[in-house]
Protein backbone atom coordinates (compact mmCIF):
# COMPACT_ATOMS: atom_id res chain seq x y z
CA UNK A 1 0.00 0.00 0.00
CA UNK A 2 1.39 3.20 -0.59
CA UNK A 3 1.55 6.47 1.62
CA UNK A 4 -1.35 7.98 -0.52
CA UNK A 5 -3.82 4.65 0.09
CA UNK A 6 -3.12 5.28 3.63
CA UNK A 7 -4.03 8.53 3.88
CA UNK A 8 -7.43 7.66 2.39
CA UNK A 9 -8.09 5.23 4.36
CA UNK A 10 -8.12 7.70 7.06
CA UNK A 11 -11.16 9.09 8.37
CA UNK A 12 -11.51 12.29 6.97
CA UNK A 13 -12.34 13.83 10.69
CA UNK A 14 -8.80 12.44 11.84
CA UNK A 15 -7.36 14.02 8.76
CA UNK A 16 -8.34 17.29 10.23
CA UNK A 17 -7.60 16.87 13.94
CA UNK A 18 -3.73 15.92 12.71
CA UNK A 19 -3.66 18.83 10.24
CA UNK A 20 -5.33 21.52 13.69
CA UNK A 21 -2.40 20.25 15.84
CA UNK A 22 -0.01 21.33 13.26
CA UNK A 23 -1.71 24.33 11.95
CA UNK A 24 -2.43 25.50 15.73
CA UNK A 25 1.16 26.11 15.93
CA UNK A 26 1.19 27.81 12.21
CA UNK A 27 -1.56 30.07 13.55
CA UNK A 28 0.26 30.80 16.60
CA UNK A 29 3.87 31.34 14.63
CA UNK A 30 2.50 33.23 12.21
CA UNK A 31 0.57 35.76 14.78
CA UNK A 32 3.60 36.60 16.52
CA UNK A 33 5.42 37.36 13.70
CA UNK A 34 2.88 39.32 11.38
CA UNK A 35 -0.48 39.77 13.85
CA UNK A 36 -3.87 37.35 14.33
CA UNK A 37 -5.28 39.12 10.65
CA UNK A 38 -2.36 37.65 8.60
CA UNK A 39 -2.22 33.90 10.04
CA UNK A 40 -6.04 33.73 9.93
CA UNK A 41 -5.81 34.87 6.07
CA UNK A 42 -2.51 32.17 5.89
CA UNK A 43 -4.67 29.41 7.29
CA UNK A 44 -7.62 30.10 5.60
CA UNK A 45 -5.90 30.07 1.97
CA UNK A 46 -3.78 27.09 2.68
CA UNK A 47 -7.19 25.00 3.64
CA UNK A 48 -8.84 26.70 0.56
CA UNK A 49 -6.24 25.15 -1.76
CA UNK A 50 -5.82 22.14 0.22
CA UNK A 51 -9.86 21.57 -0.23
CA UNK A 52 -9.28 22.24 -4.07
CA UNK A 53 -6.53 20.07 -4.60
CA UNK A 54 -8.66 17.28 -2.91
CA UNK A 55 -11.36 17.74 -5.15
CA UNK A 56 -9.51 17.33 -7.92
CA UNK A 57 -7.87 14.77 -7.22
CA UNK A 58 -11.27 13.05 -6.39
CA UNK A 59 -13.03 14.12 -9.68
CA UNK A 60 -9.82 12.74 -11.35
CA UNK A 61 -10.48 9.12 -9.80
CA UNK A 62 -14.35 9.30 -11.02
CA UNK A 63 -13.02 9.58 -14.73
CA UNK A 64 -15.87 12.25 -15.66
CA UNK A 65 -17.29 15.62 -14.34
CA UNK A 66 -18.89 14.54 -11.41
CA UNK A 67 -22.92 15.48 -10.63
CA UNK A 68 -24.32 15.92 -7.14
CA UNK A 69 -25.18 12.44 -7.17
CA UNK A 70 -21.07 11.31 -7.60
CA UNK A 71 -21.05 13.86 -4.50
CA UNK A 72 -23.55 11.96 -2.83
CA UNK A 73 -22.04 9.20 -3.70
CA UNK A 74 -18.61 10.20 -1.47
CA UNK A 75 -20.49 12.29 1.43
CA UNK A 76 -19.55 9.12 3.63
CA UNK A 77 -15.68 10.23 3.11
CA UNK A 78 -16.87 13.08 5.52
CA UNK A 79 -19.83 11.38 7.80
CA UNK A 80 -17.24 8.52 8.47
CA UNK A 81 -17.27 7.51 12.42
CA UNK A 82 -20.57 9.60 12.94
CA UNK A 83 -18.22 12.65 12.27
CA UNK A 84 -21.74 14.36 11.06
CA UNK A 85 -25.50 13.71 11.69
CA UNK A 86 -27.38 14.96 9.06
CA UNK A 87 -31.11 15.07 7.44
CA UNK A 88 -31.04 14.35 4.19
CA UNK A 89 -33.70 16.35 2.27
CA UNK A 90 -33.25 16.06 -1.80
CA UNK A 91 -30.12 13.97 -3.44
CA UNK A 92 -30.28 14.33 -7.42
CA UNK A 93 -28.19 14.51 -10.48
CA UNK A 94 -28.44 18.21 -10.51
CA UNK A 95 -29.56 19.50 -6.53
CA UNK A 96 -28.85 18.03 -3.06
CA UNK A 97 -29.83 19.57 0.18
CA UNK A 98 -29.12 18.65 3.71
CA UNK A 99 -28.84 19.94 7.18
CA UNK A 100 -26.04 18.97 9.32
CA UNK A 101 -27.62 18.58 13.19
CA UNK A 102 -24.54 17.63 14.57
CA UNK A 103 -20.69 18.36 13.76
CA UNK A 104 -17.68 16.64 15.56
CA UNK A 105 -15.49 18.41 13.18
CA UNK A 106 -17.16 21.63 15.64
CA UNK A 107 -17.21 19.56 18.68
CA UNK A 108 -13.07 18.67 18.50
CA UNK A 109 -12.30 22.09 17.52
CA UNK A 110 -13.89 23.44 20.37
CA UNK A 111 -11.63 20.67 22.29
CA UNK A 112 -8.57 21.99 20.79
CA UNK A 113 -8.85 25.72 21.68
CA UNK A 114 -9.28 26.49 17.88
CA UNK A 115 -13.81 26.85 17.86
CA UNK A 116 -12.76 30.67 16.56
CA UNK A 117 -11.20 29.48 13.72
CA UNK A 118 -12.82 25.78 13.17
CA UNK A 119 -14.40 27.76 10.02
CA UNK A 120 -11.12 28.73 8.53
CA UNK A 121 -10.27 24.59 9.37
CA UNK A 122 -13.38 22.95 7.99
CA UNK A 123 -16.54 25.09 7.11
CA UNK A 124 -14.80 27.34 4.23
CA UNK A 125 -13.14 24.17 2.46
CA UNK A 126 -16.74 22.63 1.40
CA UNK A 127 -17.31 25.57 -1.10
CA UNK A 128 -13.41 25.33 -2.21
CA UNK A 129 -13.74 21.79 -2.75
CA UNK A 130 -16.48 21.98 -5.21
CA UNK A 131 -14.21 24.60 -7.23
CA UNK A 132 -11.44 21.26 -7.50
CA UNK A 133 -14.53 18.56 -7.99
CA UNK A 134 -16.82 20.48 -10.20
CA UNK A 135 -17.03 24.26 -10.49
CA UNK A 136 -20.32 23.80 -11.61
CA UNK A 137 -21.34 22.90 -8.24
CA UNK A 138 -22.39 25.86 -6.11
CA UNK A 139 -23.06 25.34 -2.66
CA UNK A 140 -25.39 28.06 -0.40
CA UNK A 141 -25.53 27.83 3.66
CA UNK A 142 -26.48 30.41 5.39
CA UNK A 143 -25.77 29.12 8.93
CA UNK A 144 -23.31 26.58 10.98
CA UNK A 145 -23.07 25.20 14.20
CA UNK A 146 -19.54 25.93 13.69
CA UNK A 147 -20.49 30.09 14.17
CA UNK A 148 -23.36 28.60 16.64
CA UNK A 149 -26.55 27.91 14.70
CA UNK A 150 -28.61 24.92 15.37
CA UNK A 151 -27.69 22.97 12.74
CA UNK A 152 -25.84 23.50 8.97
CA UNK A 153 -27.86 23.69 5.73
CA UNK A 154 -26.10 22.72 3.20
CA UNK A 155 -27.56 23.20 -0.42
CA UNK A 156 -25.71 22.40 -3.76
CA UNK A 157 -26.72 22.86 -7.48
CA UNK A 158 -25.75 22.53 -10.37
CA UNK A 159 -24.99 25.71 -12.16
CA UNK A 160 -25.70 26.33 -16.25
CA UNK A 161 -22.28 27.51 -17.77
Amino acid sequence: MSKGDAMKDLPILERRRIEAMILKHVLDVITERAGREEAEAVIGETCSRSAIEQGKALAEDLGHAPNLSDFADILPNWTKEDALEMDVLVTEPDQMAFNVTRCRYAEMYQDMGLGDIGHLLSCNRDGDFCVGYNPKIELTRTQTIMKGASHCDFRYKMTKG
